[in-house]
């Protein structure tokens, strides 16, 4: 058992990361400025999605692009139930109702004929979400949204790092897409989130809606030559990104690269010491190139049977050996607030909830804290199910 308790998540931050913080403080500028133009710029650069608006956090962008779009009352919003409840909470803010499609068994991602099942003629947009950081298969999901006159916001919570089938960051083909720079995502500023797209209108609207519906922010109001008047032109809400959270998302960004590389050898350790683990297999695998997996979450299925032991049990043992894990995610369906509303069956959602486990996995993690990782689990399988777990014992 490990001396120490190895966390599910670290961040990995390094000195200059937080002197850009210190110095961006120094510099007088708190709130959204200059640093927030900088990475706004960058983000959109390095996706190559034409306008990006920072804002303070995934959650904000996924509302802002519904309320941008005018969706309300009466419409629906179809999306996984596979996911965190962020997005379904987005829909009843603005008034519309969430609907909830099947993931495929594969991707553990929404797919364009999951979300036919569900199809009614409220439907307005579809909101799905690269599961772990597995690319969609967006392609397929734009063709059908296209003909069936939706909107597609990209729920891209997990998907910094993330490549599509064709090489491209979420955001490229889609609508729209929201990303997520809370605390335990690939690259962070704490609490953050950028709504990217390639619509400058809409882009315009949501940068209008994240402060107050004022056509003119206080940076440029408060700075030499800037104009003390302004105008609301729509009801807003406080959604603005900080100058002090945007320094340290500056820095991340440029590291992002470095860091996912880390993930991914991570990753590959992880399978390559899994493979002859009875009852425990990884679900979220390499996908062909040019796609890129971004590895946010590492998520492992327990099969009972074979393992002789739960998925519940898994944690509490692996916890017991001072090794940190999560599950992602409970279904937003199971939920006390969600469980009244009529909705289609999910049938691979709730087999497959019941079964996962994501492991920790972050760059400031080293090749040893994985083998503790998967020793832990060898060791559970043996001692829950020898006969079938000795296989599993390396020789």
């Amino acid at each position: 058992m490990r001396r120490e308790f190895l966390p599910y998540y670290r961040p990995l931050l390094e000195s200059h990361e937080m002197e850009a913080v210190l110095e961006s403080m120094r510099g007088g500028w708190l709130t959204t400025g200059p640093r927030v133009h900088e990475f706004e710029t960058s983000f959109a650069a390095g996706s190559g999605v034409a306008h990006a608006v920072a804002v303070n956090s995934g959650t904000a962008a996924l509302h802002l692009s519904l309320a941008a779009w005018g969706i309300g009352p009466g419409d629906e919003v179809v999306m996984p139930a596979f996911t965190f409840v962020a997005g379904a909470q987005c829909a009843r803010h603005v008034g519309a109702r969430p609907v909830f499609a099947d993931i495929d068994p594969k991707t553990l991602c929404i797919t364009a004929e999951t979300v036919k099942r569900v199809m009614t003629a409220r439907v307005k947009a579809i909101m799905p979400m690269q599961y772990g950081g597995q690319p969609l298969a967006i392609a397929d999901l734009m063709e059908f949204a296209g003909q069936a006159g939706l909107r597609v916001i990209e729920d891209a919570a997990h998907a910094a790092g993330t490549l599509d089938q064709n090489g491209r960051w979420a955001g490229v083909m889609s609508h729209a897409a929201a990303y997520s720079f809370y605390a335990t995502k690939n690259m962070t500023c704490g609490e953050g989130g950028m709504f990217v797209t390639n619509d400058g209108d809409l882009a315009e609207r949501v940068r209008v809606l994240a402060l107050h519906g004022m056509d003119r922010d206080a940076w440029r109001r408060y700075t030499q030559g800037g104009k003390w008047r302004y105008d609301v032109v729509s009801t807003g809400y406080k959604y603005n990104l900080s100058d002090t959270a945007a320094s340290l998302g500056i820095h991340q960004l440029k590291r992002l690269a470095s860091m996912q590389r880390r993930r991914e050898e991570l990753a590959r350790l992880y399978i390559s010491e899994l493979k002859d683990v009875a009852g425990i297999a990884p679900l979220t695998l390499p996908p062909p190139l040019p796609a890129k997996h971004s590895f946010c979450i590492f998520a492992v299925g327990i099969d009972e049977q074979a393992a002789g032991v739960s998925r519940d049990e898994v944690i509490e043992r692996l916890n017991q050996a001072n090794i940190g894990t999560s599950v992602h995610f409970i279904p937003t369906h199971l939920f006390s607030s969600f469980s009244h509303a009529a909705q289609a069956p999910l049938p691979v959602t709730d087999r497959v909830w019941k079964t996962i486990v994501s492991l920790p996995l972050y760059p400031a993690m080293s090749d040893e804290d994985v083998m503790d990782v998967t020793g832990a689990l060898r060791d559970i399988v043996v001692r829950a199910h020898p006969a079938d777990a000795v296989s599993s014992v390396p020789k």
